[in-house]
């Protein structure tokens, strides 16, 4: 017994609606962070349902290239993060208006 592919689908809306709603919410950068990480894990997972739908490869290489990409944007996003949080008491994206260095 396998699922549907629809089966799949929405639970990747699903996921990318949590995600969306909590880049739009909170203003703590970490806690958008983790959300636009749910929101790229949510187009994997559509990813992959297709690629399983249609028998092809080419779903799988894209995921391949959306984890690599994710893996970048940890390294880099973290650091930014970090060193927001050194120098800042509240790090609020509404009050990190300009990078100054």
């Amino acid at each position: 017994m396998t699922l549907p592919t629809v089966d799949f689908l929405l639970v990747s809306a699903l996921l990318f609606a949590i995600g969306a709603v909590g880049v739009l919410v909170r203003k703590n950068p970490l806690i958008m962070f983790m959300a636009i990480e749910l929101m790229w894990n949510a187009v994997n997972l559509s990813l992959v349902a297709f690629a399983r739908q249609f028998g092809a490869v080419s779903g799988h290489i894209f995921v391949f290239v959306v984890v690599v990409a994710a893996a970048a944007e940890v390294a880099i996003g973290l650091i930014i993060i970090v060193l927001v949080f050194r120098h800042r008491d509240r790090p609020d994206v509404d009050t990190l208006n300009a990078m100054k260095g």
